[in-house]
């Protein structure tokens, strides 16, 4: 590799230092346990519902642009404009939740929704540079650096807010990842490299990107070629569902069936950061070496283990162990699956695959936050029935994965 491609490497996986200050703060425990405990109020599921609706809304949003938006980033040569755009429009959206007091559900509903949403269209502009800056043989490596820089960058945002929850004004929490947000993107915003010149005006690929992504879903339906992908999206949009699930309510649960004040939340979720480093970090080798399917099944299998073993928690201290086996399995199945997929893409397209995998991932993530929302208020509050729910996403999407001709060693491609 040459200088020049480890410091787009470098500026690449620093993207994912920066971004996971929301995903770490916004999404998984900051503002989902003071929007569902504070903002709407607990007791009786509401808050629960209310945070599972907000995410479902922006991942069906975010189904339903993601190929479309791909398409036309491939066709106009606009990846990287969307990408900036997008990330900054993510930025200012977390930073107003600052403003954000108990009783506004619409509004801290809407800011959510409007950051998920632009977070996750930044994010397949991002994952589609992968297969550009990797060799081959180092797509599993480099992915899993991604992962692994973004769970340290999870862990100072952690730091960053900690001072602002022990004094419970959530705001400084929202503006510090805000800043780490920005600052840290800059990097990926100068170095990735520009968008190939394409002679089609934005209008033009505007229309073809609409009938391109039609046309890009009935090959993956219909074309023998696709089926590897076609099975593995399969599995990917069940088990994902799972993953997301239970990274959008473990702050929630932590909070409301267990106790948890929201510093000893960010202490938890800081834990499941360090594990998913080098559980990330573990398990980028045997990626690359026994393949991206061996790993992701395995880590299903110890997903499977972790709802289980949720539901059995009786004190604080068993939480930390489900958390740390959570932990180290959430970066290995991140990073195999994104490297499962780039295997499957042929080359120049894929900003319009990698939006049919934010498509699928997304909709695997509409249906477990809402079931578990919804099982909870059903049952007056009842996190741990919720919880086992998830857990068969995890042991269906092991089923279907094993019928995957395809996710072989990387060094043999």
């Amino acid at each position: 590799m040459t200088d020049s491609s480890r410091r787009t490497i470098v500026a690449w996986t620093l993207y994912d230092f920066a971004n996971s200050a929301f995903s770490a703060i916004v999404y998984a425990t900051v503002f989902p346990a003071y929007y569902a405990n504070t903002v709407v109020g607990n007791a009786d599921g509401r808050g629960d519902f209310w945070w599972g609706l907000a995410v479902s809304v922006s991942m069906a949003l975010v189904a339903l642009t993601s190929p479309f938006l791909g398409g036309i980033g491939d066709h106009a040569g606009v990846r990287k404009p969307f990408f900036i755009g997008f990330t900054l429009l993510s930025v200012g959206a977390t930073a107003l939740l600052a403003t954000v007091q108990p009783g506004m559900v619409l509004w801290g509903f809407a800011l959510a929704v409007a950051g998920i949403v632009a977070f996750e269209a930044a994010f397949v502009q991002y994952n589609s540079y992968l297969p550009r800056i990797a060799p081959v043989g180092l797509l599993g490596r480099v992915s899993a650096a991604g992962f692994a820089v973004g769970y340290a960058g999870s862990v100072v945002a952690f730091l960053a807010a900690w001072p602002f929850a022990a004094a419970q004004a959530y705001w400084g929490c929202f503006l510090s990842a805000a800043v780490l947000f920005g600052v840290f993107s800059i990097p990926a915003f100068l170095v990735l490299p520009a968008d190939a010149r394409r002679a089609m005006g934005l209008g033009n690929a505007i229309a073809r990107g609409w009938h391109g992504t039609l046309a890009t879903m009935r090959e993956i339906v219909t074309v023998p070629a696709r089926i590897p992908m076609r099975r593995f999206l399969l599995a990917y949009l069940v088990f994902e569902d799972g993953v997301n699930t239970v990274i959008a309510f473990a702050g929630v649960f932590a909070a409301k069936t267990l106790g948890f004040a929201m510093t000893e939340i960010i202490a938890l979720f800081i834990v499941i950061q360090v594990t998913a480093l080098a559980g990330s970090a573990l398990w980028a080798g045997p990626t690359d070496r026994r393949g991206p399917k061996f790993v992701v099944g395995m880590m299903l299998v110890q997903w499977t283990a972790v709802t289980v073993a949720a539901y059995f928690v009786e004190t604080p201290w068993h939480f930390w162990v489900v958390a740390v086996l959570a932990g180290t399995g959430l970066g290995a199945i991140q990073a195999a699956s994104r490297t499962f997929m780039a295997t499957l893409i042929p080359p120049e397209r894929e900003a319009e695959f990698f939006g049919f995998y934010a498509l699928v991932g997304k909709s695997g993530a509409i249906l477990g936050p809402l079931v578990f929302g919804l099982v909870s208020a059903a049952l007056g509050g009842n996190q741990r029935i919720a919880i086992v729910t998830v857990g068969l996403f995890f042991v269906a999407g092991l089923i279907l994965l094993q019928r995957v001709p395809a996710g072989g060693p990387t060094v043999r491609a």
